[in-house]
């Protein structure tokens, strides 16, 4: 018997719950890149209107994403990354190094590079207290503080 775990106990289904599609994780990822209007977006997705405007709307909902104007007559909004949007990152990282690594033989179709030197970046696990690099297999979960044990 399997137990299913919901998002009041779990941070990784209480994420999914915002931005676990395919349109949202691409949407994010165009923002990140500096596309932020909704005609930009479509246009580089692909996208129907109509997946757009849920996936943006849900975001701003979400407080990932706010909505900025930048014209008057008619009022036109761009959508800009909230601290909490920028925060996904290192996650949207993660997975790029996925899809490099398995999905596109180790050639990858974009380098993220640092942008005062040039250097192209690393995703790495690092132990505040050894300052050691941590592999997978040396990660071990426990409970913690916010863990809720009644549904």
């Amino acid at each position: 018997m399997t137990s299913q775990i919901g998002t009041a106990s779990c941070s990784i289904a209480a994420t999914l719950a915002v931005i676990g599609d395919r349109w949202t994780v691409l949407v994010l990822r165009d923002i990140f890149r500096g596309v932020h209007r909704f005609s930009e977006l479509q246009d580089d997705l692909g996208i129907a209107r109509n997946l757009l405007s849920a996936r943006l709307a849900k975001l701003v909902a979400a407080g990932v994403l706010e909505k900025v104007p930048y014209q008057a007559r008619p009022v036109r909004y761009e959508y800009r990354l909230t601290d909490k949007g920028r925060d996904l990152s290192p996650s949207l990282i993660a997975l790029m190094g996925w899809g490099d690594r398995w999905m596109s033989n180790g050639q990858p179709p974009t380098v993220l590079i640092h942008d005062q030197c040039g250097t192209p970046l690393e995703q790495r696990v690092e132990c505040p207290t050894c300052d050691q690099d941590i592999n997978p297999r040396a990660i071990r979960s426990r409970p913690g503080p916010g863990r809720r044990t009644n549904p």
